[in-house]
């Protein structure tokens, strides 16, 4: 694995078959990075890689040639509860979270200077299962507190300690994954959200997260979702701030005094400073308020310039030649200015190998990210470009991420200011090409490619749509099966994106069907069935009838899912809730009342029966009894035909007993004032109710007017009747005298109206013997209502009705005197009634 004689890792971990043969020879180095990968679209060399994997409730297949195919797990073959790792399996599992060792020099170790009061807190802090956030600007030395943390924490929780890198990570998801793939064994196999949450709260460790990028409520979910774990958070200031409600504890970690500053540069330096370096150092303290990475890289510019000086040296104790035109007086290099230690790139990078140079470049292009140092030969064009790592690691102008390396904070600016990222866009499309060759390889574990995973995302953001296309297409399936989805998201979205702009349909369809099978592993249906359709309609296009059947087969999944999902939904609450007690005794809630079947009506006859009472003295309505302490309203006699039954459908209001006349149904329906908006809290029910008097006068009034209004009508209705003329075989002549109001004492005679009778509901049936109302058999009367009651003054003679005797064979004529009655009207007490003969109200 650390061979550099120009041979790559995945040469070394042969998974079957034999493989290719490396190349020797070695690459030109004049000119730009050469890559030893085949030309673009080469077929990759051996067998794909088909990888069937446990997601949730589905079974993977991992298909690099016509796509993932997914289906439910069989019967008999669900996952059982995973087993932990011991402790031997999670030291090895450990040892692999780290940085690669590399070739050539051993870096030497940096002591951790004045830091053992921050680690004793941390370290009593974590002891006690509380969660600590590191807060410190970048090159303050968090990485190097968290390793000696780790070592003094190693036995404090049953799972012991967990490294994690947040670096890249906004969502808790991919987290919770690595810190559940950390302490259960628990291979080909990624659990389900509810699955996950169960294990992963039962984990009990010391968790170690460098880089943290997410906060707010991102972290509260991560914590939530552990409660057993005790989180030691790295982060710089910028990042967001946890929740208040989170109780995570905020140690600050600072710069270095400047005694300490000068114990690292001398140990950095391997030799005692000279005055005038201490004097530099001092200042270099100052301006970059002691911050760990500066004098790491100060002490990288002592040594080189050691170097140059020593070279100098040993130069001068030779004699020069004569034909040399190099003086004999050696020039001594001097110490940095300010501005060159406070910001050293540059000088740096001028100082190192070529090789070392031309990583820096590939770094550039890659967004900081340094691919590993088995990939730097084929890039760089050097068979002992791996060496170059260890370089720049040493010089301070890199730091580990995880198990990579990349740019220290700040280097990719400086570097880029003096022309190092001129030619990234030629590095990254080198860099894609390379990846596109490698992570196609049969020989290469998916692991191993999801190690290098932020490497071959940040090539495939910098190539041409031609290069990403073909990088995509191979690192997607990889991702895949390495359980690193998030890393599979985003190498599908971007593929997808290159596939639309270079016109390829078929890499297009590719990429929709992998999101939509990923979307339905993580139970987002929406977007599984928006994907799955892109991709069939695309392959329908295309005619690919293998895809489309495979596509076919995911969006009937989605389809049951969704099915699923809407069955056991619980149906919507149409009904009412029912009131409870006390609103039902409010005094000021309102009944909400819907008609009933009107009442049944009186059977009409022609005579009265002897001894009956008058149609005036017979009852009306039945009146229920009142609850006690509930407001009743005079009662107010009306026609039967105008009495409704009022049933309630929420019992909302202090009345007990249904309304039973028209001015309460009234009252209900049309409250005359706006009523409150009903408060949070009831009010007792001992309450005063509010008295109605006013409100009913003033509806009753109302109502009054209505009446008269619909009296007016009748009464225009008969006379425009009388002007009609009568049917020829029988008209009937219908006298209707003038209304007139008496002012005095009336005066009757055959020519006034009906003087008012008393309040009564209009009879049925005729109250005078030998009137009636029914039509005259043969006869068609002329707009003569059949329910229109009659009433006969006590002073005027009974209209007259002349019909033929039953046996007469041919009806003759007869003239029918109607008399319309007038309205009646009943004073009371402060109230006035109305009430109309053609509607009964």
């Amino acid at each position: 694995m650390d061979r550099t004689q120009g041979q790559d890792e995945q040469h070394e971990q042969p998974t079957g078959g034999s493989a290719p043969a490396v190349p020797t020879g070695p690459a030109v180095s004049t000119g730009p990075a050469v890559s030893t990968a085949p030309a673009p679209g080469a077929p990759a060399a051996g067998p794909a890689r088909v990888v069937s994997l446990t997601a949730g409730d589905f079974t993977l297949t991992v298909n690099p040639v016509d796509g993932s195919e997914i289906e439910p797990l069989r019967p008999g073959t669900e996952p059982g509860r995973p087993a932990r790792r011991d402790a031997a399996a999670r030291a090895a599992r450990d040892s692999a979270a780290r940085p690669p060792v590399l070739p050539g020099p051993a870096v030497p170790a940096r002591p951790l200077l004045e830091r053992e009061e921050e680690r004793e807190r941390l370290v009593r802090l974590l002891g006690r299962g509380r969660s600590v956030r590191l807060t410190g600007p970048a090159g303050s030395g968090r990485s190097a507190l968290l390793d000696a943390v780790a070592d003094r924490c190693a036995g404090l929780a049953p799972d012991g300690v967990v490294r994690l890198s947040g670096y890249g990570h906004q969502q808790p998801g991919e987290l919770l994954h690595a810190l559940y793939a950390t302490v259960y064994e628990a291979e080909r196999a990624r659990p389900g959200r509810i699955e996950l949450l169960a294990r992963v709260r039962e984990i009990g460790a010391v968790v170690l997260l460098d880089d943290l990028e997410m906060g707010g409520p991102a972290l509260d979910e991560l914590l939530r979702a552990t409660p057993e774990c005790a989180y030691l958070l790295a982060a710089t200031p910028d990042t967001r701030a946890p929740s208040d409600h989170s109780h995570v504890e905020e140690v600050f970690l600072g710069g270095l005094g400047k005694a300490e500053c000068l114990a690292l540069l001398e140990s950095g330096a391997g030799r005692p400073l000279t005055d005038e370096e201490i004097a530099w150092a001092g200042d270099l303290c100052f301006a970059s308020e002691g911050l760990p990475l500066r004098f790491v890289q100060a002490a990288a510019l002592l040594r080189q310039r050691d170097e140059l000086n020593h070279s100098d040296e040993d130069d001068e104790e030779e004699e020069p030649g004569v034909f040399e035109g190099r003086p004999r007086d050696a020039v001594q290099v001097p110490l940095p200015t300010l501005a060159e230690g406070a910001a050293p790139a540059e000088l740096l990078a001028s100082r190192v190998s070529e090789s070392a140079r031309a990583a820096l470049r590939i770094a550039c292009a890659l967004g900081g990210e340094l691919p590993h140092h088995a990939h730097l030969p084929a890039l760089v064009g050097d068979t002992h470009a791996d060496t170059a790592v260890a370089e720049l690691l040493a010089c301070g102008l890199l730091t580990p991420v995880g198990t990579r390396y990349r740019l220290a904070a700040g280097v990719a600016r400086q570097l880029e200011e003096v022309g190092y990222g001129d030619t990234a866009s030629e590095e990254a499309r080198t860099a894609a090409r390379h990846y596109a060759w490698w992570t196609g390889h049969a020989s290469v574990v998916p692991e191993r490619v999801a190690a290098e995973a932020d490497a071959v995302l940040a090539a495939l953001a910098g190539a041409d749509v031609v290069a990403a296309v073909l990088l995509a297409r191979t690192a997607a399936p990889a991702f895949a099966a390495s359980l690193h989805w998030e890393a599979w998201e985003r190498v599908l979205r971007s593929g997808a994106e290159a596939a639309r702009k270079a016109g390829e349909v078929a890499e297009q369809a590719y990429f929709h069907h992998e999101l939509g099978v990923l979307a339905l592993c993580e139970e987002r249906l929406d977007r599984a069935r928006a994907e799955l359709e892109t991709s069939i309609g695309l392959r329908g296009a295309l005619a690919d009838k293998r895809g489309t059947v495979a596509g076919r087969r995911a969006l009937a999944l989605v389809v049951d899912r969704e099915n699923a999902v809407a069955a056991v939904s619980p149906p919507l609450r149409l009904e009412a809730p029912a009131a409870p007690a006390a609103l039902a005794a409010s005094p000021d809630a309102v009944t909400v009342a819907t008609p009933a079947a009107p009442a049944s009506k009186a059977p009409k006859t022609a005579k009265p029966a002897p001894g009956a009472p008058a149609a005036s003295e017979a009852p009306t309505a039945k009146v229920a009894p009142v609850a006690p302490g509930a407001r009743v309203a005079p009662v107010v006699p009306v026609s039967a035909e105008a009495v409704t039954r009022m049933t309630p459908v929420v019992p909302v209001t202090a009345r007990s007993e249904p309304p039973t006349t028209l001015s309460e149904v009234f009252e209900d329906a049309f409250p005359l004032t706006p009523k409150p908006a009903p408060t949070p809290a009831l009010r007792p029910a001992a309450a005063p109710a509010p008295a109605p008097g006013r409100r009913r006068r003033v509806l009753l009034a109302g109502a009054g007017a209505l009446t008269v209004v619909a009296l007016g009508t009748v009464v225009s209705l008969a006379l425009s009747s009388s002007d009609t003329s009568p049917p020829a075989e029988g008209p009937s002549v219908t006298r209707t005298p003038t209304v007139t109001a008496p002012t005095t004492a009336p005066v009757v005679s055959k020519n006034d109206p009906a003087p008012e009778p008393p309040v009564s509901a209009p009879p049925a049936q005729s109250a005078v013997p030998g009137q009636s109302l029914a039509p005259t058999p043969g006869r068609t009367p002329a707009r003569t209502p059949s329910r229109r009651p009659s009433a006969t003054p006590p002073n005027s003679p009974p209209a007259t009705s002349v019909s033929p005797p039953p046996t007469t064979a041919g009806p003759s004529p007869t003239p029918t005197e109607t008399v319309v009655p007038s309205p009646t009207a009943t004073t009371q007490t402060g109230t006035a009634t109305a009430t109309s003969p053609a509607t009964g109200r």
